[in-house]
């Protein structure tokens, strides 16, 4: 029964139901009762209403063709009864000229016409009422009114959908087709999709769907369009995504989110951070110093714990998004271990156990236990032991009488933890020592003396009060009893011991509550003295020129009188001088260690004579010095010959000379050498040998060589035992033979000239030119040089001299008076005087006073011009060498071959002009490269 809606009247006999409802149905019950018996009466309750509406009909406008459904729903008790009327005529009444579907509840209209607008009436009834809902059918016949605005622009992402409106009415409805501007017919595809209310779908847009859009609507009254405008844009893209990182605590942190977005969309793209799901602002006071972004990268400053979480860039444009996420993960120091206790306490052990702290995304690999003693060295930590960092517990081995305090240190791959607080306090019992002293040895470092000594215990090894050593020993090998004493100091000096000798020695640890275990027997000895013998039979093997082996006998070992640490060899090599005394060089020394008898001395000089002594090396020193053993190591190969150059160079021949070598390493029995043609093509000339069997020679001449062509010259310098490595040279040879006068010189008398020279390589087939001419001005007065009508005159002078040079030189060439002639005809040189003529032909040659021409053909002319020669048996010094034939003296300046042009001319002191005109020099530039040479020597 609803007791809050129920309630009872006039003592219980009348049940009154405020607001009942369908839920009230049923069957209510009155019982009455006493002492003798209880009586009932059952009431049936039925709960009506009258009708209400569940669903009206409703007020439309349609087009002409269209259909609609009229619906009229309504509830009570008992059920309403549905009727229908239309234009306020019973629909019953309309039969059969009412063509549509009836049925209680609903109105089914088909094809609607103009004509068939009507104001239909639902009428809902029950006993209890009727209730009434109208509703105004409107059929209309109108032009299509488009209902969307025209040039309408659409943007979007090419990937995404897009959506563009027609919305449109008309009566009768119109037809919609959907066309591009740039294309008559209707868009068709798979990607496009029309809805009935005129909307146009393009699924997965790209660039080219781009463009204008026409929405055509047509009825039976005519046609409206309107135009869509869409532009598909690029979507935005995370190129480089963040990565999941670990960072160390205190370091740098860097998140990179490089985004591709369409740049027509620039002013209103964005890039923002987010940690954990919330906007990460760089630019609040918390961020301001650890975090910024710069270029799409994160910048996170000296990273905390609290920085860990996942990050992620979000890029948005007014189209679309995109994003990525990475975890940022904080590496750090474990936290101390906590929660330290000492439990199962014994004499000499205890157990430690603990609580890890976090271990901060870095798996804790072991753990340090460390102690701290407050008797010797208070507050100093040292390390006791290691554990795998999966353990929290450790049964600690401890040394009596030490009082403990532990702590322990967590590590991982990042480092140590900071140390936990120290666990309480705990003292163990004293004892005996339970160990010895360490490395016990036995040394002298003084003849009659041993001192014994060892590594001492450390405080918290001495187990108790009153710790001293027992120092024992006796000779080696020995039964004697031992000598003993007491000391408290780490080592104990033996006096007056024999030199060298072996003693067997024990240290052992005692304290006041008694000694420690049995000590080892140790061995050492007493102080080394210097040897007293050197060794004996010393013997010399040859085994080449540069190493020998060297033997000698063993020393008593008594006489060694140490520990043998191995041989000394001193050696030094012996000098004659002219006067023939006898010297010796820098002594070297070599040292073979161990015991042995022999030994290899490496690095001697072929063909020399040395002295050897050795000596036996103990601890203490070196022994005496065995007696010289003198021995000659044989002949070796020498050094290559020294400044290998082309002495003398002409077209066809050349002369090489030498030094011999710097080192022979014995006797030089004869040079052996070698040639080859080697031009710049592949064209390798046949190598050409020659025996030189005489030692003492330093040049030789080399003929029948090609013109204009390069050669290689080897030369080797050979002993008894074979021939060093070569010396190489390279040279030119020449087109033709330029002759050369060298080592010019004169004498001026008045009335006379003394000229004289040195003839270039010996040639005879020479003519020689000597030219010289008077100046009016030669008794001029002091200064008169610095006139400038004086330096006119000289220049015109030289000028004038050019000329009658060039004319010279047509007139030899005509004559034919040397051997070159008939080459030069058949090749004309553009530079010869017949051209120049025609330049010059309109000066006058000027008058010479007493020019001379002399022709040789006889050995006898070279004879006589040998006696005006300085040198004529020594080789040319400054032989002309150079790269591309330009004729210049290494040292003399005296040479004619420098007259082929007017500025190198020379005057005597009378002025005469002195020339030499058997050929043209070329003005090339010269390069200073001994390895390869123009061999262009005038021959003379």
């Amino acid at each position: 029964m609803p007791t809050d809606r129920a309630t009872e009247e006039n003592f219980g006999k009348m049940l009154r139901l405020d607001q009942v409802s369908d839920e009230d149905n049923g069957i209510f019950r009155c019982i009455a009762k006493n002492d003798v018996g209880k009586a009932t009466y059952d009431f049936y309750l039925t709960v009506e209403e009258p009708p209400r509406w569940k669903i009206k009909p409703e007020s439309k406008t349609y087009t002409i063709g269209s259909s609609a459904d009229l619906l009229c729903e309504a509830f009570g008790k008992p059920e309403p009864v549905i009727t229908w009327e239309m234009n306020g005529i019973p629909i019953e009444q309309l039969t059969p000229s009412f063509r549509h579907k009836i049925s209680q509840g609903k109105i089914e209209l088909h094809n609607l016409q103009q004509h068939e607008s009507a104001v239909f009436q639902c009428a809902a009834s029950n006993k209890h009422g009727t209730i009434l809902a109208n509703a105004n059918i409107n059929v209309l016949n109108i032009h299509p009114i488009m209902m969307t605005a025209d040039e309408v622009k659409y943007n979007t992402v090419a990937g995404n959908s897009v959506f563009m409106d027609c919305r449109v009415f008309g009566s009768p409805a119109p037809v919609i087709s959907w066309t591009r501007e740039d294309d008559i017919y209707s868009v068709e595809s798979l990607r496009h999709n029309m809805f009935e209310n005129g909307t146009l779908e393009i699924k997965n847009t790209s660039k080219e769907d781009s463009g204008t859009y026409i929405c055509l609507a047509t009825n039976s009254l005519g046609k409206e369009a309107i135009t869509a405008v869409l532009n598909i844009r690029d979507s935005t893209k995370v190129v480089v995504l963040p990565v999941n990182q670990s960072a160390l605590r205190s370091s740098l942190a860097e998140l990179r989110c490089d985004v591709k977005y369409d740049i027509t969309l620039q002013h209103a793209f964005t890039l923002i951070w987010e940690k954990d799901g919330e906007e990460l602002d760089v630019t609040s006071t918390d961020h301001r110093n650890r975090f910024s972004v710069k270029d799409g990268v994160l910048y996170i400053r000296n990273v905390s714990l609290d920085d860990e979480g996942v990050y992620a860039c979000i890029a948005s444009t007014p189209l679309d998004m995109a994003s990525a996420r990475a975890l940022l993960t904080v590496l750090d120091v474990p936290d101390p271990p906590e929660h330290l206790k000492l439990s199962d306490s014994q004499n000499q052990s205890i157990r430690l156990t603990w609580k890890q702290g976090s271990h901060h995304n870095s798996r804790i690999t072991e753990c340090i236990i460390e102690y701290e003693e407050n008797r010797w060295e208070p507050g100093r930590w040292h390390e006791m032991e290691r554990v795998p960092g999966i353990q929290s517990s450790v049964l600690l081995t401890l040394t009596p009488h030490v009082s403990y305090r532990f702590r322990v240190i967590a590590v991982n791959a990042i480092g140590k933890s900071k140390p936990s607080q120290p666990s309480a306090r705990h003292l163990t019992p004293p004892a005996a020592p339970d160990r010895n002293p360490d490395n016990v040895r036995g040394e002298g470092h003084n003849p009659h003396e041993m001192t014994i000594k060892w590594q001492p215990l450390k405080p918290v090894e001495w187990n108790g009060p009153g710790l001293f050593y027992k120092v024992s020993w006796r000779l080696g090998g020995s039964n004697d009893s031992w000598e003993e004493v007491s000391v408290r100091q780490h080592s104990h000096t033996v006096k007056h011991a024999p030199t060298f000798q072996l003693y067997d020695i024990k240290v052992q640890a005692v304290n006041d509550l008694g000694p420690g275990p049995e000590p080892q027997v140790k061995h050492g000895f007493s102080g080394e003295d210097v040897p007293l013998e050197a060794p004996q039979k010393v013997s010399v093997d040859i085994i080449n020129s540069t190493l020998i082996k060297v033997s000698w006998s063993k020393v008593p070992k008594e006489s060694i009188r140490g520990h043998l640490r191995g041989y000394k060899i001193t050696y030094w090599k012996v000098q004659h001088s002219h006067d023939g005394k006898r010297s010796h060089s820098d002594k070297y020394f070599l040292t073979f260690e161990g015991d042995r008898n022999h030994g290899m001395v490496p690095g001697l000089d072929p063909f020399s004579e040395y002295f050897l002594t050795i000596m036996i090396l103990n601890g203490r020193g070196s022994g005496p010095e065995s007696q010289p053993v003198t021995f000659s190591t044989p002949e070796g190969v020498p050094s290559p010959p020294d400044i290998l150059e082309l002495a003398l160079i002409s077209k066809d021949a050349v002369t090489l000379s030498w030094r011999p070598p710097v080192t022979p390493n014995g006797i030089v029995t004869h040079y052996h050498l070698q040639y080859q043609l080697i031009n710049d093509t592949d064209e390798i000339g046949e190598l050409v040998g020659i025996q030189l069997p005489n030692p003492d020679t330093l040049q030789w001449d080399i003929s029948d060589l090609k013109s204009n062509s390069k050669y290689k010259f080897y030369l080797r310098a050979c002993t008894v035992v074979g021939c060093s490595k070569p010396a190489t040279e390279e040279g030119i040879t020449t087109i033709q033979q330029v002759p050369v006068l060298l080592n010019i010189t004169s004498s001026v008398s008045d009335t006379s000239a003394n000229i004289s020279w040195t003839p270039g390589m010996g040639k005879t087939d020479l003519e020689f030119y000597i030219a010289y001419m008077k100046t009016p001005y030669g008794s001029a007065s002091q200064g008169i040089s610095t006139q400038g009508w004086f330096i006119g005159l000289m220049c015109a002078t030289a000028l004038l001299t050019i000329i009658l040079l060039i004319l010279c030189f047509v007139t030899r060439n005509k004559g034919g008076k040397y051997s070159v002639k008939e080459k030069e005809d058949m090749h004309p040189d553009l530079e010869s005087p017949s051209l120049k003529d025609e330049i010059f032909g309109e000066y006058s040659i000027p008058k010479w006073n007493g020019l001379r021409k002399t022709q040789q053909y006889t050995e006898s002319i070279k004879n006589r011009i040998s006696i005006n020669s300085d040198n004529d048996e020594k080789p040319l010094k400054g032989s002309l060498q150079s790269l591309n034939g330009d004729l210049k003296p290494a040292e003399s300046a005296d040479s004619l071959i420098d007259y082929g042009d007017a500025d190198h001319g020379q005057f005597n002191e009378d002025g005469s002009f002195i020339g030499e005109y058997a050929g043209k020099k070329d003005r090339g530039s010269a390069e200073g490269n001994r390895s390869s040479l123009i061999m262009s020597q005038a021959n003379a």
